[in-house]
């Protein structure tokens, strides 16, 4: 079965912290890219980096716990896949925020306009 965890401080995996926290790192960011076209083992991801086995599978861990990617042992083998899910988050708080600054670059504008308007 998938393995699933929250985040250190108790935090459910796949919160919006949780997430852009993975996302910071751009080793993490390119795991995430290389996922997207399927499922890989840990040793398969690793190679693609220059740097220590361990230091690599705590990259994985704090994918992990973000609730982006989940793993599943078989054996000795790590296979890990991507769980897009906690991404639909990511949609929505953005999109809030696209709109908020349309909506206050609009007022911008139309201030703008009204000062140019009134200087005639």
């Amino acid at each position: 079965m998938p393995k699933r965890s929250g985040d250190r401080d108790g935090a459910v995996g796949g919160s919006l912290d949780g997430v852009f926290h993975a996302l910071s790192d751009p080793t993490r960011r390119k795991v995430v890219e290389r996922l997207g076209r399927g499922p890989a083992t840990t040793s398969e991801l690793a190679r693609a980096f220059d740097m220590a086995l361990p230091s690599f599978t705590q990259h994985l861990g704090v994918l992990e716990r973000s609730g982006l990617v989940t793993s599943e042992k078989k054996g000795r083998v790590r296979t890990y896949r991507l769980t897009p899910e906690p991404l639909d988050g990511v949609d929505t708080w953005l999109a809030g925020q696209r709109a908020l600054w349309s909506r206050r670059l609009d007022q911008l504008d139309a201030f703008l306009h009204e000062l140019k308007e009134q200087q005639k």
